[in-house]
């Protein structure tokens, strides 16, 4: 498994108070990176080392997502929606990160996405019954991926499967072609583990791999 860089790096986390975005900030810190969290409200991360709340209850205030941006060396998104019917979190999410990043000259993106989005859609049991269960959200995922695609950023789509809380194994396997079967899953400590070493030191530019344990 690669090593992250020892060169501290200066991360902004958009979703960072979601499951899989505590998981991201929490690795980050443990690695010794900063992280700049964007938050709707102040109270929703507690104070650490290391960590500063960017409070922005809306990310299409561009000035203020501008400002949390600057200076920064990669952006991490973990956007995610909850509840049924259409929804364009992740693509709204990540149309503000990319004009925050044009007008601040931030290059690098990591953006978690899932495994059956875009060309990753087959007809495998898992893809059937993901889009079967929750199709508008890969809707929104699929429309978040086009607009990176489309976009001149350094970016990496990571596609994980089902996504379990469980305790990081430092185990996990990537890659652009992983077999994803009905009971496949990884934990959310290892995504975060994964996203940020990709964040830092990046191993698939302008790629979209999968993870799996």
């Amino acid at each position: 498994m690669r090593q992250i860089d020892p060169q501290p790096s200066r991360l902004v986390v958009l979703g960072a108070t979601g499951r899989t975005g505590r998981a991201v900030v929490d690795i980050a810190l443990r690695a010794g990176h900063t992280v700049t969290a964007v938050t709707r409200r102040a109270d929703a991360l507690p104070p650490a080392p290391g960590i500063t709340a960017a409070v922005i209850p809306d990310l299409a205030d561009h000035d203020r997502l501008t400002r949390a941006v600057a200076g920064h060396d990669a952006v991490i998104s973990a956007l995610g929606a909850t509840g049924r019917g259409p929804v364009a979190v992740c693509a709204d999410g990540v149309r503000a990160a990319l004009l925050a990043m044009g007008a601040t000259g931030v290059r690098r993106l990591v953006v978690v996405s899932a495994h059956g989005a875009a060309e990753s859609r087959d007809r495998s049991p898992y893809s059937l019954a993901l889009w079967a269960s929750v199709g508008h959200r890969m809707r929104d995922k699929e429309s978040m991926e086009a607009l990176i695609r489309a976009s001149d950023t350094d970016w990496t789509i990571v596609r994980p499967p089902a996504l379990r809380d469980s305790a990081p194994t430092g185990r996990y396997r990537t890659g652009t072609d992983l077999r994803i079967r009905l009971t496949t899953a990884v934990s959310r400590a290892d995504l975060a583990d994964f996203v940020v070493r990709e964040a830092v030191t990046p191993a698939y530019l302008h790629l979209a791999p999968g993870i799996a344990a």
